[in-house]
Formats: C-alpha cells, structure tokens, sequence
C-alpha cells in the first residue's frame, strides 16, 4: 500500500471516527424512545387513515431536535459526565469532541429541527417540541445538583413526545393528548428511581440530588416509586374510558399495570440492586407494550 493510500485510509477512519462521536453525542437510543412515543401520539391522534408522509415528516423533525438537545445536554454536563464511570467514556469527558465542537453540532440541528416542524408539519408541533427543548436545558439539567425535585422537573419534557405526534397529527391539543402526557409523566418516576438507585454512589460523586443520594434508607423513594407506579396504573386505563382505545387495550393495561407495581412493591419491601434492576427491566418492557397494545386497538 502506497503513502497516499495509507494517508487516504487513515483519514477516512478518522471521519468515520468523528461521526460516530457526534451520533452518540446524539444520544440514538433515548432518540429511538423518543421517536416511538411520538409515532403513537401520531397513530392513535388521527381520526382516519394516518397521514404517513406527514408521519415521517414529523419524526424527521422531532429527531433532529431531540438529538440536538441531547447533546447540547452533553455540552453542558461535561464536567458532571467526567466524574462518574458510566459517563466519563463520552465524548466529551473523554476528549474525542471539542465543547465547541458539540455546542455548534447540538444548536444546529436543534434549531433545524424546529423549523422544519414548523414548516413541513404544523407550528404546534414545534411549540411542544421546543418547550421541550427549554424545559430540558435550562430547568432540568442545572436543578439536577441542586433538588431532588429535578426528577419531576425533568419528567415534564420526557413526557411530551406523543404530544407532539397528537398534535401533529390532529392540529389540537385535547383532553386525550394529556391523558398520554400523563402515563409518560408517571412513568418516568420509577423508571427514573431504578436508574438512580442502581447508579447511586455514581450520582452521589458528581453531587446530582436524585432522591436515592439523599434518601440513604430508600424510605421516600420506595414511597414514590409505589405511589406513581398507582397513579400510572389508574391513568393507564384511561384511554378506554375516553373512548380512543378498545376493550383489548383495557385489559392489557390492566395486566401491565398491576406487574408493573408489583415490580415495586417488591423493590419497597427488599431495596437492594437486583430488585432495582429488574424494575428497571420492568419499566423497559412496560411503556413499549403498552404504546404497541394502544396503537393496535386504537379507535378511530
């Protein structure tokens, strides 16, 4: 092999490189959780057949600006991601990317998001998308090292993806959009516990005040893991009641609901890591089921 092509080769790595850093700076898979939510917003919020242009249209968009948002998450909690051992490999704290680097990539295709929203879909879409975008970054993310309430602050942009598919898709923001607002919102808390129970000495190092660094005897966050894991169970069953999903959906959810804080009550009664990782696994295979069950026996 020649200088040249040995110098072209090791260029070409090195831009593949590169990309793979800006894609994970992305975030691709909390962008694919995204993504799914909102195509159910979409799905169950059209009243016929789907519009699956506009559909692709709008999770174009919404892709582009959760990525960017996630790594402009990235940019500013470098520092934090440096300190603890299952972030510290980013990126950034690693130093494959510039700051500079990451805070032009994430407001780039951030705000290019929003605008194609606005303009390719509706500008309802883009409103929700960048409440998200301000609610994470300037809220959640700075009251993370200093109240445990950033839990509940940060559950608000994690639930409004299938908002933006309903009003995508309906061009109105009814009563049925907050019911999945809702499930969204008091799902999070448990999953979000598991998560921070399992990575407590981890949080604790970087000083981010989820409730299990401040709670050493796990007594109030067992009480809010099984008193959402509840609500989420009772919410769940709503959208049968409100008539834009089926019979089959009711009793689905209602199986779900019941194993899902079962889950929890058993991490309150044994708090210990392998009953907090398996309500993690829990929550995992709870929200996609549900979502998938919703679609397929959506009303129209």
């Amino acid at each position: 092999m020649s200088s040249d092509t040995r110098t072209v080769a090791v260029s070409e790595a090195n831009v593949m490189r590169r990309a793979a850093d800006f894609f994970e700076l992305a975030k691709p898979r909390v962008v694919l959780m995204v993504l799914i939510t909102a195509f159910v917003g979409f799905y169950v919020g059209s009243d016929a057949v789907p519009n699956y242009l506009e559909l692709l249209q709008m999770l174009f968009g919404t892709a582009l600006a959760a990525g960017g948002t996630l790594a402009l998450n990235q940019y500013l909690e470098r520092d934090t991601d440096s300190v603890m051992a299952r972030t510290r490999h980013r990126p950034l704290p690693d130093g494959r990317l510039q700051p500079r680097e990451a805070a032009c990539f994430g407001m780039l295709i951030t705000l290019a998001g929003l605008v194609y929203l606005a303009l390719a879909v509706n500008w309802m879409s883009a409103c929700v998308t960048a409440v998200i975008t301000v609610s994470y970054l300037l809220f959640y993310t700075p009251l993370k090292r200093k109240s445990s309430l950033c839990m509940l602050v940060g559950a608000v942009p994690g639930a409004l993806p299938p908002v933006i598919g309903w009003v995508a898709a309906s061009g109105t923001l009814t009563v049925d959009a907050w019911v999945l607002f809702a499930i969204m919102f008091l799902w999070q808390v448990p999953h979000t516990l598991a998560i921070a129970r399992l990575y407590r000495d981890d949080y604790a190092k970087a000083g981010i005040q989820f409730l299990p660094v401040i709670d050493p005897d796990s007594g109030s966050t067992d009480r809010q893991i099984i008193s959402h894991s509840a609500a989420l169970w009772a919410v769940s069953l709503l959208p049968t009641l409100l008539g834009f999903a089926g019979a089959i959906y009711f009793v689905a959810a209602f199986v779900l609901g019941v194993a899902f804080l079962a889950s929890g009550v058993r991490l309150a009664m044994n708090s210990n890591l392998l009953r907090a990782r398996r309500l993690l696994y829990a929550s995992l295979i709870y929200l996609p089921a549900l979502l998938l069950i919703m679609a397929l026996d959506r009303v129209r």
